[in-house]
């Protein structure tokens, strides 16, 4: 097996780990709406909580990765989700929401060093023109963890209102569980072949990410993307709730399993068929479809969980064309898509706040936002080596 294929795997099972922790949220946030009686808005902090740590700690980590590197780094990282995962068993007995949110940070805080460390882990790992095939591997992997993370959450714990007690007590051995797992996986880490990266392009030694108009509007298309790829799978559960669909604790796991199909496609035409960006742009026009046959048509979760298709591809493209060309800023670019992820914090609240106002289907139309940010990025956006050919 060569070097390749064996950090391919060790990787692999790491975005296994953030997809089962990630969209555990879909499940998470219909369970503290009934035990700590929240409103649908007030339960979408669930997403705040554990989105903004990305934002927050993102560029302290990107220091922290110069120092550490990418393999210690991802090894700081399942230590600090381990102590996140641990800080559920006081929030469970405890019942308080502000515990669970403060968890949640903690949690995310130790995924904002792993996918720090990781994302351009994969893209350098072998020839960067098949980095969106790399990591749309990686991306079937993470959401088929999305796929199992609200079956098992809806076998092992039981949302009753009637009984909240016994509601809590339910979160204890999962998360003390996956605390474990957690902290076991940093010696298979210790594994991981080391990598260089050449340094390559006009400007891969300018001083200052600014220098590179490319990554910084992929940073601003990945802000939007998150948002909608969030909304898609952690509000369909509340939507499906609301128009009194059963088991819709796990329709997050519909939306994922639209993602795999979409990755798949993503690792037959890419690059061999389509380049990063055109596959790009065929995904963001398929999320505008999408998103006007939800807010148009009869009210419907199922079409809220066919978004998944459209989202799978943009993650994988972005990055590989945002760290296209930098050379040595590789790590402050990785730190700048990783504050991006706050668009998965800041755009579901707004989702929430809009669905008061004007009703959860209408509010979907945020969508149509996002994708056209996500489109002009596959256009135009990803040429631009000066600021001047932005526009």
């Amino acid at each position: 097996m060569s070097r390749s294929s064996y950090g391919i795997i060790i990787v692999g099972v790491l975005f296994f780990i953030f997809g089962f922790v990630t969209w555990l949220n879909g499940s998470l946030i219909p369970y503290l709406k009934e035990l700590c009686d929240l409103s649908d808005f007030e339960a979408l902090f669930v997403t705040f909580s554990f989105y903004i740590a990305y934002s927050v700690m993102a560029l302290p980590m990107s220091y922290l990765l110069d120092r550490l590197g990418y393999k210690r780094g991802m090894a700081l990282g399942l230590v600090v989700m381990s102590v996140g995962s641990l800080l559920f068993i006081p929030s469970a007995l405890s019942g308080e929401y502000l515990l669970f949110l403060l968890a949640l940070f903690v949690l995310a805080t130790g995924l904002t060093i792993l996918q720090s460390a990781s994302n351009p882990y994969i893209v350098y790992l072998g020839d960067i023109a098949s980095a969106t095939r790399r990591i749309s591997i990686m991306g079937i992997i993470n959401k088929l963890a999305g796929v199992l993370a609200p079956m098992l959450f809806a076998l092992l714990v039981t949302i009753d209102s009637d009984d909240k007690t016994a509601m809590a007590s339910d979160l204890i051995a999962p998360y003390a569980g996956m605390a474990v797992v957690l902290a076991s996986l940093v010696l298979l880490v210790r594994l991981l072949p080391a990598i260089e990266h050449e340094v390559s392009g006009v400007n891969a030694r300018s001083k200052s990410v600014l220098d590179h108009p490319h990554a910084i509007l992929g940073a601003v298309a990945l802000f939007f993307y998150v948002g909608i790829e969030v909304i898609a799978g952690d509000t369909i559960g509340l939507y499906a709730q609301s128009l009194g669909e059963e088991n819709f604790s796990v329709f997050t796991s519909y939306t994922m399993l639209a993602m795999v199909v979409g990755y798949l496609f993503g690792i037959v035409l890419t690059p061999r068929y389509i380049d990063a960006s055109r596959a790009l742009a065929l995904f963001s026009l398929l999320g505008v479809v999408l998103t006007f046959a939800i807010i148009t048509l009869s009210p419907n979760a199922y079409l809220v969980a066919l978004l998944g298709l459209s989202n799978a591809i943009v993650w994988p493209a972005i990055w590989q064309l945002s760290l296209g060309g930098v050379g040595d800023l590789a790590k402050r670019v990785s730190a700048l898509l990783i504050i991006a992820i706050a668009g998965g914090a800041i755009l579901p609240l707004l989702y929430g706040k809009l669905s008061q106002v004007v009703g959860m289907q209408s509010s979907y139309s945020l969508g149509l936002i996002c994708y056209t940010i996500i489109l002009l990025y596959a256009i135009k956006w990803h040429k631009a080596r000066s600021w001047s050919e932005v526009w």
